[in-house]
């Protein structure tokens, strides 16, 4: 198997099992439970490990939500801050390429009366592909707007969207700015300061950490961001969000990403070139494939790791089939097994014949150059004998 579908999820560091392991057979008290030795020990780890992720992302301890991931930090950060009591503004503006996450509870937003306004995106064969137009944003920002929610990494074209800008200018208008960084943490630099943001979502699958926990940062200053709790009972991480710690995974998610900061400087170069090596192979053999998205020599638009091809005139999908030694997606991994083409490859202005033909790759830390000359090899031979049945 060759696995290129990074952006769906990552699989487990070993060091990261090996921190996790001991917290799930020996030190596995509850945090909350500081009335005996073992279950003060497990506290005194996770304090730690929160510090740690909170430092890393360039906020403090009482600025970190837990969660169960990004989903549920989207979720905590939308409905968590536009339905609390004191907050009255009845307007929201986000992007057209976000992800489900972020989608679907502007939906219900809608539902209950807010304006939703959905930015365009730039379209394919334009420099800046799949990037909003500040000017656009600034047109439709006024004192109305409670949120603005933009997403920093796409998960599928790979896009980096230039959050300190919006946030800049969204701010001007009293806006408060949330962003889905789940593709983005772990994979570059991502400082809440630097971007200026109030509210950062992120998961620990994602950076090779385990799946069901990740976080949410809310900003106290000097813009203070007031959440409505979306879970109850028991009153855990200041009445903000309910229920008993994951502590296990909060261990193993602060390792995640310290290793992620240790490596990003070896790692990140390397996982470019591995991306340009396959595109330009790929290339080669199949002159007819698109990029979608931004160009690759444009490293500040674009994730480093993340390809997104149209193999036209050859669906995507049964390209996969036909080839299942390769672990590729058609799109995001929430939306995979709906029949409708990419609502992001949509907003880029391709045809729904273009989306169906694309597939996304996504290359990350355990990959090598012998997957990526590999993978080229079936996918080319793969799609030249599918071509021939057309």
């Amino acid at each position: 198997m060759i696995y290129l579908d990074n952006h769906a999820t990552t699989p487990c560091d070993p060091r990261v099992v090996e921190v996790l392991l001991p917290l799930l057979t020996t030190h596995f008290a509850n945090a909350g439970s500081v009335s005996h030795e073992s279950g003060r020990y497990v506290a005194d780890l996770v304090t730690d490990a929160w510090g740690s992720l909170a430092r890393r992302l360039g906020g403090t301890s009482d600025e970190l939500v837990i969660t169960s991931g990004a989903t549920e930090s989207n979720n905590l950060a939308i409905f968590g801050y536009c339905l609390h009591p004191s907050q009255t503004r009845r307007k929201v503006i986000s992007c057209q390429t976000e992800h489900r996450a972020i989608l679907d509870p502007l939906s219900r937003l809608e539902k209950m009366g807010f304006e939703v306004v959905l930015l365009p995106v730039r379209s394919q064969g334009e420099p800046q592909a799949g990037i909003i137009d500040l000017d656009r944003l600034e047109s439709v920002l006024d004192e109305r707007v409670a949120l603005v929610t933009i997403m920093l990494a796409n998960n599928e074209i790979g896009t980096l969207q230039p959050l300190r800008e919006i946030a800049q200018l969204s701010h001007q208008y009293g806006a408060v700015v949330h962003t889905d960084a789940t593709q983005a943490v772990g994979r570059m630099a991502v400082n809440v300061n630097d971007l200026d943001v109030d509210m950062l979502s992120f998961s620990a699958h994602k950076f090779y950490g385990p799946k069901g926990i990740g976080g949410l940062y809310v900003r106290r200053s000097p813009r203070r961001v007031r959440l409505q709790a979306q879970i109850w009972g028991g009153g855990q991480q200041d009445n903000r969000r309910a229920g008993t710690l994951n502590s296990p995974g909060i261990i193993a998610m602060s390792r995640a990403l310290q290793l992620c900061d240790e490596l990003a400087a070896e790692e990140r170069p390397r996982i470019r070139l591995l991306r340009d090596r396959f595109y330009r192979q790929l290339q080669v053999e199949l002159p007819e494939m698109a990029l979608n998205g931004p160009h690759l020599d444009q490293p500040e638009l674009r994730l480093a790791g993340n390809l997104n091809c149209s193999f036209m005139p050859i669906e995507g999908q049964s390209l996969m089939l036909a080839a299942p030694e390769i672990c590729a997606s058609s799109g995001s991994a929430c939306t995979s097994s709906e029949p409708r083409p990419s609502h992001v490859l949509r907003a880029l202005g391709l045809s729904d014949e273009v989306a169906r033909s694309s597939l996304r790759f996504g290359i990350g830390r355990f990959n090598t150059e012998s997957d990526i000359d590999q993978a080229v090899q079936i996918l080319s031979q793969v799609a030249r004998q599918l071509k021939r049945l057309l």
